[in-house]
């Protein structure tokens, strides 16, 4: 049997506390998640964190594992005779066996077969369900695959409106069964936010990239913007710069109290890539006649300062 480092799959000292454990677990598990992670070895990296998980945040197989002292990982080894003998596993060969397989059969050994086992939670699950900005924004219905020791089964889950980047919800009592009368287990279903086309989402908040005409940024205009529930108008004021955030007041996502979000339109001036010969007239015409220098401060500049060239 080989010796696996618990502490060490989850990035956490040997004296963590539950909490340390579990926040520790829950970042790995979103950040090596199958369905989410890049990484080439991210399913054995969310495997093996599972696996430390299970036996550290139970404080009987925690005990257990400890008492077996530490060791190099990967390292051929077999618990001392005290050991087997106090956690039900006499004269049990421990050739070809699994660290977890040993710590998951803790009490059904000698104990085991004097007293009936004690009631034993369900597991828990940690799954990621990735939807639209508008399935955030009015809710959905989603099918997640859960694989379990009885096979695989598939739940229908109900997501609000109002769910945003990196929020957790927990489904009590849907993951795995209870044995001998234990609590079954939950699901936590983390949310990711799809890329979207047009907006990008802060929280509740929502952006997108507005491109205005010269004139229009000038002079002013109503102009047309999409929203998650139609279009609208915007007011762009007279001397609207380039950076500007517009906002369009409760017109971004749903939070999910009756409320919303705000939309902000940042603002970006742009030009024709060719001109009509009518064009570059009045174009030519505004730059004798306007008094409007944009590069006026960098006159103000220390006369002795030399360029580079």
């Amino acid at each position: 049997m080989k010796y696996k480092d618990y502490y060490a799959a989850l990035g956490v000292a040997r004296d963590a506390d539950p909490e340390q454990i579990k926040k520790a677990y829950r970042k790995l598990a979103r950040q090596y998640h199958p369905d989410v992670s890049k990484d080439a070895n991210a399913e054995a990296r969310f495997k093996e964190a599972g696996e430390a998980y299970a036996t550290l945040k139970d404080p009987q197989k925690r005990a257990a594992y400890d008492e077996l002292g530490r060791r190099p990982a990967g390292e051929e080894f077999a618990p001392q005779p005290q050991w087997s003998r106090e956690h039900g596993s006499a004269g049990q060969s421990f050739d070809g066996i699994d660290l977890s397989d040993l710590l998951s059969a803790l009490g059904r050994g000698r104990r085991g077969s004097r007293h009936s086992a004690g009631p034993t939670p369900g597991r828990d699950f940690e799954t990621t369900a990735r939807i639209s900005l508008e399935d955030a924004h009015r809710g959905t219905t989603v099918n997640l695959t859960l694989a379990a020791p009885q096979g695989e089964r598939t739940l229908e889950v109900t997501i609000p409106a109002g769910v945003s980047e990196g929020q957790k919800l927990r489904l009590r009592g849907k993951g795995g069964e209870g044995q001998n009368g234990g609590a079954d287990g939950d699901i936590y279903l983390h949310i990711a936010l799809a890329p979207h086309p047009v907006f990008r989402a802060d929280r509740h908040d929502l952006y997108f990239d507005l491109a205005l005409a010269p004139w229009e940024a000038a002079l002013g205009a109503d102009v047309e913007v999409p929203t998650l529930d139609g279009p609208v108008l915007l007011t762009v004021p007279a001397g609207t710069r380039t950076g500007r955030k517009l906002r369009l007041r409760a017109r971004g996502l749903s939070n999910g109290k009756g409320g919303h979000g705000d939309l902000y339109a940042v603002v970006h001036v742009d030009v024709p890539a060719s001109l009509t010969e009518r064009e570059r007239d009045l174009f030519s015409e505004l730059g004798r006649i306007s008094h409007f220098r944009p590069r006026s401060v960098l006159a103000k500049e220390d006369p002795h300062e030399t360029t580079a060239g």
